[in-house]
Order: structure tokens, then sequence, then C-alpha cells
């Protein structure tokens, strides 16, 4: 039985190996950035980049306005934790999958 404490994810995505570090379709959720709130996007500097410096798989530009590589990325939600601003959310998958949003 899971412990109540801790929220359970589950996949929403078919299986099948990623390619050369690629996510494939296995990733549970994924990072969605509001460049409203995001530092670097409101001051039009090269400000803050916690989540560029925290990723741990490099997938974050550091750009005035970051973009997420998204074929890579693998949706451990680092960069949303470390987001001074607040401005990256996870987002499950699922909302992606059956077609709920845009990338």
């Amino acid at each position: 039985m899971p412990d109540p404490r801790f929220k359970v994810l589950t996949s929403a995505s078919t299986s099948g190996p990623g390619d050369a570090g690629r996510t494939g379709s296995w990733r549970v959720e994924r990072p969605v950035l509001d460049y409203s709130r995001c530092i670097p996007a409101k001051t039009g500097k090269s400000a803050c980049h916690l989540c560029w410096l925290y990723c741990p798989d490099n997938v974050v530009s550091k750009a005035i306005e970051p973009q997420i590589d998204l074929e890579y990325c693998k949706g451990c939600g680092i960069c949303a934790e470390e987001c001074p601003a607040q401005a990256i959310e996870m987002v499950s998958e699922e909302n992606f999958v059956a077609g709920g949003e845009n990338e």
C-alpha cells in the first residue's frame, strides 16, 4: 500500500526506449514556463537562471527567455523547485498526450 503522504505519479504514455538520451514518451510531468513571471524574461536581463544552473540534464537554455528542450527533459521538477519566481509549473504529461494542451 502506497504511503498516503507521497504523491503517486503514473505515466500516461506508452513505453519505449529513449534514443541517445531522448526522453521518449515516458515523462510523467513536464515543465511549463510562465514568461510573465520569469525574472530574465520580465527584466530583459541575464539574471537568475537558477533553472539552467540546477537542471541535471542541461536541457534549460541560459537565454533571456529560457527554453526547455522537452525532447531530452526527464520531468524531474528540479527547475520548478529552484525557481524563486515560481515561473515553472510541472504539468501532467497526460494533458499533452491526450491533446488537452498544446506544447
